[in-house]
């Protein structure tokens, strides 16, 4: 029944997704645990419903395609906690850019070594190589350079899940305090839901996140078509 009202209806992924993250949250703040971050939650209660109903992920696709076209616009708003911080963004201009680039070559570099090692296809390679960045921008480049656009979607969002949950261990364990390198890190590895995390911390470290996917999502553009061709 529930498989059958998926196919029909172009509303019920939408309603699924915003009911997982609804209830994400309310576990999250009830619980206070770094591990249960709500998108998190939400992912696992989302898989189970589909698995448990044998609902068609084409099906779960197309009626949850609007939040999917939201991705742009939401990723666009992070400018107004940058423009807030704009004189601070003017001073640590260089080193802010240097930082980003050293991030973006980093994190390409790092996935050709490890598809070496582990002995990953090419089209894992190149799907893994855009992990870093927006879901909006990460599919195009990986469609562009040959990935599997569906498998970079599962990769981004593992990615900024993982970055969002371990932010406060690595920063701790390496003993990062000054809020621009922290927001920076975190726009840089782990995108938008990384910037979430961030935005708790601080509105410097929210808007330094915000700046950093802009950045990492135009220099990941001209990096990761080059570093592919290795």
């Amino acid at each position: 029944m529930l498989h059958k009202y998926m196919s029909e209806t172009l509303v019920f992924g939408c309603l699924l997704s915003i009911l997982c993250f609804w209830i994400g949250k309310k576990i999250a703040g009830k619980l206070k645990w770094t591990i249960c971050n709500p998108l998190l939650i939400a992912s696992i209660l989302a898989v189970a419903v589909i698995y448990i109903f044998h609902i068609e992920m084409a099906d779960y696709e197309r009626s949850s395609a609007i939040l999917t076209k939201l991705l742009t616009p939401a990723t666009i708003s992070l400018a107004v906690p940058m423009y807030r911080q704009l004189e601070r963004l003017k001073a640590y201009a260089g080193a802010i850019l240097i930082s980003i680039f050293s991030g973006v070559l980093a994190g390409g570099i790092t996935i050709i070594g490890l598809a070496g090692v582990l002995g990953l296809s090419e089209e894992w390679k190149l799907s893994l190589m855009p992990k870093s960045i927006t879901t909006a921008i990460a599919m195009g480049i990986s469609e562009e350079i040959g990935g599997n656009p569906t498998l970079t979607v599962g990769v981004v969002v593992f990615t900024g899940l993982l970055g969002a949950i371990i932010l406060k261990g690595v920063c701790k364990l390496f003993r990062i305090t000054h809020p621009v390198a922290i927001g920076l890190a975190c726009g840089n590895a782990a995108h938008a839901i990384g910037t979430t995390k961030a935005v708790e911390l601080g509105e410097i470290e929210g808007a330094m996140s915000s700046l950093s996917i802009v950045v990492a999502g135009i220099m990941t553009v001209v990096v990761v078509p080059i570093l592919a061709m290795l």
